[in-house]
């Protein structure tokens, strides 16, 4: 039997997209609803290096003069 996977995405939005893998048919969909239904969604959080990364922005501000 293949291995079952489900992989969870968030974006910055706060959309939440899924991918499963190693399922056949509805099964999961069940599975995942499964996961969304759990009363503990989170049974233990591990921050990564990437969590605690620092976040740049950067402003570009492009002036063009119009030519007659």
């Amino acid at each position: 039997m293949p291995q079952q996977k489900i992989t969870i995405t968030i974006d910055e939005d706060g959309k939440i997209t899924a991918k499963t893998t190693g399922f056949k048919g509805e099964v999961c969909v069940e599975a995942l609803q499964e996961i969304l239904d759990a009363d503990e969604l989170f049974m233990s959080l591990e921050k990564t290096d990437e969590f605690n990364a620092k976040t740049s922005v950067q402003a570009k501000k492009t002036v063009r003069q119009g030519v007659q």
